[in-house]
């Protein structure tokens, strides 16, 4: 744990700002959440010496992902500049855009997990018509009238619209039910279920819906399944303890068969492969997809196994293919790359359609650019099917 512990953190301060080689490359800035700061004191670690707090994890694994990458596109002889920025460091986002090394960036790439961060780089990048590409946070942050802000963590609105297709292709003729939670984000995930339902160019679906709050029973929800039909459940809501109830419910009554439709939160959710959540299917939506078996991402892992010890997360795999396929892309296309942010050319695992998401108001303007490309996964007794 010790030699795991030092690896990762000299890694981390080994290099911050670094070239994969010189000849004047184009710049690449990386933010991401480290709360640095917070963890060290000068150059010396005071959180003691055998864990890592749990809020440093998600941003670190995402710069460790980005420095394999850089570890690739060195080794392909690729010519590339990037800077890295701890957003959750003593530096505001609003000092470090103004620093002259800074200037001439020729794109952005972001792990946000707060919402008043995404502001500050959209604005930058859209004043410097440069993309940024926001890789890990399901939020626009408000972000309105920007042609080159990049969302590949695709928008709540569009999983929604996903899973309402899906269960109108393949479980229309199922007793479908709605299970809605008590909040205002839950309000707003069946508004957009109940207006992708009117709008449906096939016949809309027939569904019940019941609202349920926190501490509801198994009999609140199984009282609306059905004991000879095929039952399928939707979970609206984000909140991952409510889900993971949903499905206990059902898996507690092995009278019902069932399938429960989940949000992209369910993504890596280990507590819904216990025992207590077995025999029932489990569908979800994910903007990423990354097939453990893959040759690439075989690769990818030993590599970081090598260096640090450890199996890589999601978090690391975001990391690497944000750094590597759209700093590849950037090369190939410098003074257009905005127009060639779907290509294939450098594809890891992920197949990303990006599409302009115009103004409800003005169709003419573009509010930002996003991921359309949206994977089902779908799992039995914790095995993927």
């Amino acid at each position: 744990m010790k030699l795991k512990f030092y690896c990762v953190f000299t890694f981390l301060f080994s290099l911050f700002s670094f070239h994969v080689q010189a000849q004047q490359p184009l710049k690449v800035a990386v933010f991401a959440p480290i709360y640095t700061d917070s963890a060290f004191d000068g150059s010396n670690y005071k959180l003691g010496n055998n864990s890592l707090p749990k809020a440093i994890l998600p941003g670190l694994e995402f710069y460790n992902g980005v420095m394999l990458a850089v570890d690739s596109l060195k080794a392909e002889g690729k010519s590339v500049e990037v800077l890295f920025y701890d957003s959750k460091g003593s530096e505001s986002i609003y000092t470090i855009i103004r620093k002259p090394e800074f200037e001439n960036i020729a794109m952005i790439i972001a792990c946000f997990n707060n919402r008043n961060d995404v502001n500050p780089l959209a604005d930058i990048a859209l004043h410097r018509n440069i993309p940024i590409i926001s890789a890990t946070f399901p939020n626009d942050g408000g972000v309105t009238n920007n042609p080159f802000f990049v969302l590949i963590n695709t928008a709540l609105k569009t999983h929604i619209e996903e899973i309402h297709k899906y269960v109108q292709r393949n479980n229309s003729t199922n007793n479908i039910v709605y299970v809605k939670r008590k909040g205002t984000l839950e309000d707003m995930l069946f508004s957009i279920f109940w207006a992708s339902n009117k709008k449906t160019a096939s016949l809309p679906l027939k569904f019940k819906t019941i609202e349920l709050n926190d501490n509801f029973t198994a009999e609140n929800l199984n009282s609306q399944l059905d004991s000879i039909q095929q039952n399928l459940v939707i979970c609206g809501s984000l909140n991952e303890t409510f889900g993971i109830n949903v499905v206990k419910s059902i898996s507690s009554n092995k009278n019902y068969a069932a399938t429960v439709v989940g949000m992209p939160t369910w993504d890596g959710l280990k507590e819904l492969d216990k025992s207590d959540c077995n025999g029932v299917t489990l569908v979800y939506t994910t903007s990423y997809n990354f097939p453990r078996n893959s040759p690439i991402i075989t690769n990818i892992s030993q590599a970081y196994k090598n260096k640090f010890f450890a199996r890589p997360s999601d978090m690391v795999l975001k990391g690497y293919e944000s750094m590597y396929h759209f700093t590849s892309l950037l090369l190939a296309h410098p003074t257009d790359v905005i127009n060639h942010l779907s290509d294939k050319a450098f594809k890891i695992t992920n197949d990303f359609i990006i599409e302009p998401q115009t103004s409800a108001t003005d169709s003419s303007k573009i509010n930002y650019l996003e991921n359309k490309k949206i994977y089902l996964i779908k799992k039995l007794n914790g095995m993927y099917k």
